[in-house]
């Protein structure tokens, strides 16, 4: 029979490593030392972030390639390109760039799931080089995608995530805890999934460029 003890010294060993070994590794996978320390786009908005995650990877192409697929996401849009049966309700991510989801304003909701709310809005963006998104509600998350471009033609692809807890709303809490528990497997194959894709169309050499209606700033 299980004692108590026992039950115990598991949970504390499972803390040990997810605190001391996982959590550090997986807020910063990927990410050079300068790419945590330096500031990005949105940093403003989440002044004291429980939650603060920058994951990178380098792209064997230029941000052109990259872009369009950052812009095309979200849900029943172009996908997460991710785990299509947990956040794309078993619809294909696009495997191709979609003209018809290429345009973007200010404002424009990114889709986590049906609902005319459900999800996070653009807040500001710069063509090809970096997008925030955040929850206008109440400031309480940040997105932010950041595309450097190396001497070598090739790209960082940069990603934020920052997000506080308020006690008062112990909804917070629970959204904290799905961070902690599922944003880095989501996370980590989105981006890969995007350097596959992007690295795919700088090899056919068949770009397709995004034109902003609204200037980059929020409403």
């Amino acid at each position: 029979m299980v004692t108590f003890g026992i039950v115990a010294a598991v949970v504390v060993l499972a803390a040990v490593v997810f605190f001391g070994f996982y959590r550090p590794w997986q807020l910063r996978w990927g990410a050079t030392p300068e790419e945590l320390a330096r500031s990005m786009p949105g940093d403003e908005i989440v002044h004291h972030p429980v939650f603060n995650a920058t994951r990178a990877v380098t792209v064997n192409a230029g941000p052109e390639d990259i872009w369009p697929w950052i812009v095309q996401i979200g849900f029943y849009r172009g996908g997460w390109y991710t785990y299509d049966l947990l956040d794309n309700p078993g619809r294909r991510s696009a495997e191709r760039i979609v003209p018809e989801l290429q345009h973007m304003e200010v404002g424009d909701l990114v889709p986590f799931g049906p609902g005319k709310s459900a999800g996070i809005w653009v807040k500001e963006f710069v063509p090809n080089r970096s997008m925030v998104w955040w929850n206008k509600k109440d400031d309480r998350t940040t997105w932010v995608w950041s595309l450097d471009p190396l001497p070598d033609g090739k790209t960082r692809l940069v990603t934020r995530v920052r997000a506080p807890v308020s006690w008062a709303e112990p909804l917070s809490a629970v959204w904290l805890v799905m961070l902690e528990l599922a944003d880095f497997p989501m996370m980590s194959k989105c981006l890969l999934g995007i350097k596959r894709r992007a690295e795919t169309l700088a090899a056919s050499d068949h770009r397709t460029t995004i034109v902003p209606t609204v200037p980059a700033g929020s409403r």
